[in-house]
């Protein structure tokens, strides 16, 4: 069974080892592959039965021109890359990797928070640079710095990794507000469920870990931060599209909004042309709260048990109905 992955460069950089998927078939692996060249997609593919993919697009064209595909597996929870309705049509199941990165993104999103509270590396450049040396103090800072403790975090969406970083919060002693469709006990250990509007009100720091849905999107915009408090800290390492980015930018320039910590943008490569590039008090990371080296082979050994799931023709984790799907133990 010949065996391909489009883009596996980001999710492999080298310090992983793809040796259990070449035991699987004959592997071939391209470290990228364009995102927008069908052309260039399809003859990779080839005459593949599996297609592994991270972000470069699966569409109805290239399934057309590859009649050999038989399964999809994505190096991701979201599969919007993959035209997953066409896919069913002819019979393909769409894999994808849930709840591999938990403890790293919401270990991740307070890492951004003490980020902004502290800007340690702000201060560390500084005393590189000769300031503290040449300082006629015993001790300097550029920024202020924000203690936490007592502070009150709303999170607008409050499944596992809202939780995680909920619970990592409230070991900091924070007060923690959540708002989600789905409440549960687990969650209430954690925080205080509540309506929007009053998270939006109440919280010193607001951080988003919601999926992207019509309801969701662009969540975070003028109407919406009008009503939270002034000086307000926004987060967001789940979706870039929950956010405005203008109506934040503004925020962030007049004052309204102390400061955001993103990981996350609409446009991704960031556009030189964003407007958070300008911003006052606006860090930006690459997209790489996920990226650690133990998630990344989470995700590896579940694609990996994925395909295998495949070739016993009982494949696990799928997301576009093309299968009964149920979990391994849900089969026994």
């Amino acid at each position: 069974m010949k065996i391909v992955v489009l883009d596996g460069g980001v999710e492999n950089p080298g310090d992983l080892s793809w040796g259990e998927l070449e035991k699987l078939g004959d592997l071939r692996v391209y470290e990228r592959t364009s995102m927008t060249d069908e052309s260039e997609i399809e003859e990779r593919i080839g005459d593949a039965a599996v297609v592994i993919t991270n972000k470069t697009p699966i569409t109805r064209k290239v399934l057309e021109h590859c009649p050999s595909v038989k399964f999809i597996s994505v190096l991701a929870t979201g599969y919007n890359v993959i035209d997953c309705g066409a896919a069913a049509e002819k019979g393909i199941p769409v894999s994808n990797v849930p709840a591999y990165g938990t403890d790293i993104v919401g270990q991740f999103a307070i890492a951004l928070l003490l980020e902004i509270c502290h800007h340690i590396g702000a201060h560390s450049d500084a005393v590189h640079q000769g300031r503290w040396e040449n300082s006629a103090d015993w001790c300097f800072w550029d920024y202020p710095l924000i203690e936490l403790a007592g502070k009150t975090l709303g999170i607008i969406g409050f499944g596992r990794i809202g939780q995680k970083t909920g619970a990592i919060a409230k070991a900091l002693g924070m007060h923690v507000l959540a708002y989600s469709p789905h409440e549960s006990e687990s969650g209430r250990a954690i925080a205080r469920y509540t309506d929007l509007d009053t998270l939006l009100r109440k919280s010193d720091v607001i951080s988003l870990h919601c999926p992207l849905f019509p309801e969701t999107k662009e969540i975070i915009n003028r109407n919406t931060i009008a009503r939270m408090k002034d000086g307000v800290i926004i987060l967001n390492n789940s979706r870039g599209a929950l956010v405005a980015e203008q109506d934040l930018a503004d925020a962030l320039n007049s004052g309204k909004v102390f400061a955001a910590g993103l990981d996350v943008l609409g446009e991704e490569p960031v556009r030189a042309d964003n407007p958070l590039l300008k911003a006052k008090n606006c860090i930006i990371t690459p997209h790489i709260s996920w990226a650690s080296r133990e998630s990344r082979q989470r995700i590896l050994d579940c694609t990996v048990k994925n395909v295998k799931a495949f070739q016993k023709g009982m494949p696990v984790n799928v997301v576009n109905g093309a299968v009964d799907c149920k979990s391994p133990e849900e089969r026994e």
